[in-house]
């Protein structure tokens, strides 16, 4: 269901797009350009031709525009292939002009009192890609910011194998950093109310717990639970990151009980604790741009404000790379570990089909797993500075605390792959968060409970 929906979801997209843009590009504008899909050699030429016109405001500001929506609906009907081309040229013949930023420089350089403000707005303005200014024209469109932050997922992509596209991404990213600055975000609830277009956008862009169908979708947005997303002013049907809430008693520790559809719902007046157990970046195209703590911190303003008996705000959130992490441990690593011998004592393969359907085999399993998890999640890090896990980083970085370890708290498949069935809360405490963050930059100190520190001892 999941990918139905977004296939169909980027179809109406690209289709809405491709009509506000044609509509506009054909309006009192002689010149068409007209590009095939492969973006052959013969298409190069008049391709940097159109462009350039756009470049230098032919006509007006009113005519560029029209040419920039004629540029960007050729882009779309593009084929991939055709796509790659594309930014490759883009990327290499309009970049920085080396020689006008040694002029540039030396002009700065011996002006005097009176021209050296001038001289300095000469020199920023040449280190300034024509691109950029180019792709700035898309703004201007009806869904222009959208087609760039897609246009920046392509890219994304493509620089895996294409390294020298590099520049052109690390200039969409710096735009898109200074036009989703958090200021101009706005935070919004998501209900069963909200419209069917912004529902199906949640199922698709769901990133941690797939939701299985619209039952299971509506039980996650029940009285009992809350959903909150940033929106951009320009793309107001486009949730670009959003968290998925439960409101319950205590600490959650099972994400298949939290997620039941037959499970009571819960009596708001009894609960006092908040879990956080997905957040979802929805665009690809903002990879790097981070949202995610302001986020957080915005929910639990949310949250306090309607509901002040809660206590609590925590996580109960996977654990990516923890079995990719002990499957690179040698038998020599493992006996240092917490847990390693133990681990070792076990047959292999230690975790085969099935494990944790089997009681006796699953407790066997479940002390030094357990060390082993504690002791990634703490003490493993990532150039020596950063935690190893992924998620780990994102909320120790945000002032969370590593506060408890929950055994076959995922028994779903990905739960099993990525971390054995654990699962983590990280622990929200808020008249320390600010501490435990700048702690955690300054000198990659980890928070963590008693009972964290208890499964790292040897």
């Amino acid at each position: 269901m999941p990918s139905q929906i977004s296939t169909s979801i980027l179809d109406r997209t690209l289709n809405h797009l491709k009509k506000a843009w044609h509509d506009l590009s054909v309006d009192r504008l002689k010149d068409t350009l007209e590009l095939s899909p492969e973006l052959t050699e013969k298409d190069h030429a008049l391709l940097r031709q159109w462009m350039d016109s756009c470049l230098t405001n032919t006509g007006g500001e009113v005519a560029a525009r029209r040419r920039a929506a004629q540029l960007g609906e050729n882009y779309l009907a593009l084929n991939a292939e055709g796509r790659k081309k594309f930014l490759l040229l883009l990327n290499q013949h309009y970049d920085v002009d080396n020689n006008a930023v040694e002029q540039a420089i030396e002009a700065w350089r011996h002006a005097d009192d009176d021209t050296r403000a001038a001289a300095r707005v000469q020199l920023r303005d040449t280190l300034d890609p024509p691109r950029v200014k180019l792709l700035a024209q898309f703004t201007e469109l009806p869904e222009g910011v959208k087609f760039l932050v897609d246009m920046r997922a392509e890219l994304l992509a493509l620089k895996r194998d294409e390294p020298e596209l590099a520049p052109l991404e690390a200039d969409m990213k710096r735009l898109l950093a200074n036009w989703f600055d958090i200021g101009l975000l706005q935070l919004e609830r998501i209900s069963w109310q909200s419209s069917a277009q912004l529902l199906e956008k949640l199922i698709a862009y769901e990133a941690v717990h797939a939701i299985q169908s619209w039952d299971d979708l509506k039980n996650r947005l029940d009285s009992d639970r809350r959903c909150f997303a940033f929106f951009h002013p320009n793309m107001p049907q486009e949730p670009l990151i959003f968290v998925e809430v439960a409101l319950v008693k205590g600490l959650a520790d099972n994400v298949q009980k939290l997620l039941d559809e037959d499970a009571p719902i819960l009596d708001l007046n009894e609960t006092d604790t908040a879990i956080f157990y997905s957040i979802s970046n929805a665009q690809k195209g903002l990879a790097g741009i981070s949202f995610g703590n302001f986020l957080i911190k915005r929910v639990v303003a949310e949250l306090q404000h309607d509901f002040p008996a809660l206590k609590r705000f925590s996580t109960l959130s996977p654990i990516p790379g923890f079995r990719r992490w002990l499957n690179k441990q040698t038998d020599a690593d493992l006996e240092t570990l917490p847990g390693g011998k133990n681990w070792l004592q076990i047959a292999e393969p230690r975790l085969p089909e099935g494990w944790h359907l089997d009681e006796e085999a699953a407790e066997k399993r479940r002390e030094p797993l357990l060390q082993l998890a504690a002791h990634y999640l703490t003490v493993e890090k990532r150039r020596g500075i950063t935690a190893l896990d992924p998620v780990a980083h994102f909320h120790l970085s945000n002032g969370a605390e590593v506060a408890q370890l929950n055994w076959l708290a995922d028994n779903s498949e990905n739960g099993l792959k990525q971390a054995a069935g654990l699962m983590v809360n990280y622990l929200y405490d808020l008249p320390h968060i600010e501490s435990r963050s700048q702690d955690y930059s300054a000198q990659a100190s980890i928070a963590q409970s008693a009972k964290i520190k208890a499964l790292c001892k040897t």
